[in-house]
């Protein structure tokens, strides 16, 4: 074997995987860079608008326009960001609960959270497989985000339902919009209770309510400010319990999917996607839990955190085509509009129905 034909070294062949990422990693860090940047101007802020939000918005915009003409030698490094950062991000997104918020909210709360999401999800996967005819990655990513944790939670069960970069930007998207008008009309809806006492509602009862339906954390922190700061750190609580059942939920979900697979004539044997960074966020949540790391430390990991999803969000929205989401058509928007109708009404009931069972 000559010097031309002779293999390059395993240190060699990595070296160029990495070269091969940096243009990519470059732009998907400077759109996360400038989504991060923006989220700090305080309407924005106001309006609950997260940085995540921004990077896809803004991902979406390029990926249309600049981006694709320049997307050869930038493939390989968005595509790294897509995969790789965001199963980072969703580990290190432990860091931002403890277990001990578990006990702050209660059975009553954990079990609120619980009934909420699996009602949700389950509501998504029957209504918009059967009833809207959508195709069940849609469905259920547009469940998983209505029912857990927004734009995370959707990113998260990519890699399980083996979703497509158009079907998680439809899901995404309807995220952005029910959350958003969820962020208004709590605080109205709490306020006509107050005036005409349709049912009891305390404003730590509307934290546990707001924490255990509203779609992404930033809007939940808006809606609860909006009544009082009571009302808002009950339902970052409550949220934040609700963030922590991300990683049990995606391993029922992945045991399901192999479950229905396998059962189906002339299958190929299933397969379990085991999302090991789900693994990795309950271990990093219970290592905060400990509160051996200086908090100086974890503000820190918290802010590399942001910067890994919104780089994972930018590269989603460049590798997203706007003609994929005008052929989604109305009926993902119809889904989501039923499960935030559902979270609105069934979730109240919900809420009123455990708490008056348990106080």
């Amino acid at each position: 074997m000559n010097a031309s034909t002779a293999p390059l070294p395993a240190t060699t062949t990595a070296a160029q995987r990495w070269r091969s990422r940096v243009p990519g990693l470059l732009l998907t860090a400077a759109v996360a860079a400038a989504a991060i940047g923006l989220a700090t101007l305080p309407w924005l802020q106001a309006h609950g608008i997260s940085a995540l939000t921004l990077a896809i918005v803004l991902g979406i915009a390029l990926g249309n326009t600049v981006y694709p003409p320049l997307s050869a030698p930038a493939a390989t490094g968005v595509g790294f960001s897509k995969q790789w950062l965001l199963r980072a991000g969703i580990v290190l997104y432990g860091l931002r609960l403890t277990f001990q918020d578990i006990g702050q909210v209660g059975v009553a709360g954990v079990l609120v959270d619980a009934l909420v999401l699996t009602s949700t999800f389950a509501l998504a996967w029957l209504a918009g497989t059967r009833w809207f005819g959508i195709d069940r990655g849609t469905a259920l990513l547009i469940g998983a985000g209505s029912s857990i944790c927004g734009a995370a939670a959707v990113m998260a069960a990519e890699p399980v339902v083996r979703g497509r970069a158009e079907q998680v930007t439809v899901a995404v998207s309807t995220v952005v919009v029910f959350g958003t008008a969820g962020m208004f009309l709590y605080p109205a809806l709490y306020q006509l209770n107050l005036a005409h006492a349709w049912v009891p509602m305390s404003e730590t009862l509307y934290g546990v309510f707001t924490g255990s339906t509203v779609h992404e954390v930033a809007q939940v922190v808006a809606a609860g400010r909006a009544v009082s700061e009571g009302a808002a750190d009950t339902a970052v609580i409550a949220k934040m319990v609700r963030v922590m059942m991300l990683a049990p939920f995606l391993v029922a979900l992945s045991l399901l999917l192999a479950r229905r697979q396998g059962v189906r004539p002339g299958a190929a044997p299933a397969k379990i996607v085991v999302p090991w960074f789900a693994f990795g966020f309950v271990a990093v949540a219970g290592l905060n839990s400990l509160q051996l790391l200086p908090a100086g430390l974890v503000a820190l990991a918290i802010q590399v955190d942001t910067a890994l999803l919104a780089m994972a969000m930018a590269a989603l929205g460049l590798t997203t085509h706007v003609s994929a989401l005008r052929q989604a058509g109305m009926k993902p928007l119809l889904l989501a509009l039923l499960l935030f109708a559902w979270l609105l009404a069934g979730g109240l009931g919900i809420n009123l129905s455990v708490h008056a069972l348990l106080g």
